[in-house]
């Protein structure tokens, strides 16, 4: 009678022999599987617009609007080069558009966001209606809405573009289609959105044509301003965001776009922020001043000194501190409200 093997041999054996079967035992990589917390690949990470900016110029050179489709830098993760995300379920890039140019019309499944970084003259046409740009403007491209970039003007114009690319891909629910016409027929006068829905109040018989996205697809820079300063100077200062407002669609006073969320916030002079952390990533274009973001997670840490047009990403369930010695204001958008759909958003704010 054969003795009988030892553990780890059978263990072993059992692996290598039901192997073929695509079959992997759960207990080898339970730990990984359910983590006690989050524990993500992304690395916090900072881009100079200065150092940024000289290579956006050459893409200008080198390739146009209309062959490129759209002139974009990816923001990679350097934890996740090759993967086009900022985080593992969001992409941001930077997308130039020159004097004369047009960047064709086409639609796609996946939820856009464009935030203005420099240069004005350009505009983006949603659905049938344009909107011009301006630094600072938050605007949304819906899922699946005709959507084309034109310049007017005579100045480069670069914007953040937001979207949940990865997300999409995660679902395998990805589809995209190219327009006929290089531009979309305007239907309806710059500002009909606005008009009709930006003013509290809304039509009494409307449907709701972008489905759970924002009916407003153009946030002006100037009305977010005027009313952080009126809550910097009125209301109390919160000690870990200093004043931090979030963009609502007004239908349902609920994020613009179902799977991103958008804030604007100001750091007043003097500000130092207590530490927060949250399972949402957050990807961060600074507006205007300068400030300082203090980073830490899974036993590194990083302190990134920004100035304006700079760009940078927290991770989940990193801890972050942010400090302004002379002001600054920041816009950001984060993967929040997908989890709030699924019950899993956390947040922990330091004392």
């Amino acid at each position: 009678m054969n003795a009988p093997l030892p553990t780890a041999q059978l263990r072993q054996q059992l692996y290598r022999e039901m192997d073929p079967l695509n079959l992997t035992p759960l207990w080898e990589v339970l730990h990984a599987l359910v983590p006690p917390e989050p524990a993500t690949l992304c690395v916090p990470a900072l881009w100079s617009y200065d150092a940024v900016r000289p290579f956006l110029m050459r893409a200008g050179e080198a390739i146009t609007a209309e062959e490129a489709v759209r002139r974009v830098l990816i923001l990679e993760n350097p934890a996740l080069r090759g993967q086009s995300a900022v985080t593992q379920s969001l992409y941001a890039g930077l997308q130039l558009i020159l004097p004369g140019e047009v960047a064709p019309s086409h639609r796609h499944t996946q939820s856009a966001l464009r935030f203005i970084v420099e240069g004005s003259g350009a505009y983006t046409a949603v659905d049938g209606e344009r909107t011009t740009m301006h630094p600072g403007d938050f605007i949304i491209t819906p899922s699946w809405t005709w959507h084309d970039h034109g310049h007017e003007g005579d100045e480069p114009v670069v914007w953040l573009d937001g979207l949940d690319i990865p997300m999409v891909r995660f679902f395998d629910a990805g589809f995209a289609e190219n327009n006929t016409s290089k531009s979309q027929k305007v239907s309806r006068i710059e500002g009909t959105s606005f008009a009709r829905y930006g003013h509290n109040m809304a039509p009494v018989r409307h449907e709701a044509r972008f489905g759970a996205t924002s009916p407003i697809f153009s946030y002006p820079y100037a009305r977010s301003r005027e009313a952080l300063e009126c809550l910097e100077r009125d209301a109390p200062v919160d000690d870990w965001d200093g004043v931090k407002l979030r963009y609502l669609n007004p239908l349902t006073g609920g994020s613009p776009m179902p799977t991103m969320a958008t804030f604007m916030q100001r750091l007043p002079a003097g500000f130092d922020g207590r530490p927060w952390r949250q399972t949402d990533g957050a990807v961060y274009s600074v507006v205007e001043g300068n400030g300082e973001a203090v980073i830490e997670g899974r036993g590194n840490s990083w302190r990134f000194a920004f100035g304006p047009r700079d760009h940078f990403v927290i991770p989940s369930w990193h801890t972050a501190r942010f400090s302004s010695e002379r002001g600054c204001v920041l816009f950001s958008y984060s993967d929040r409200p997908v989890h709030q759909a699924l019950g899993i958003h956390h947040e922990e704010r330091s004392s």
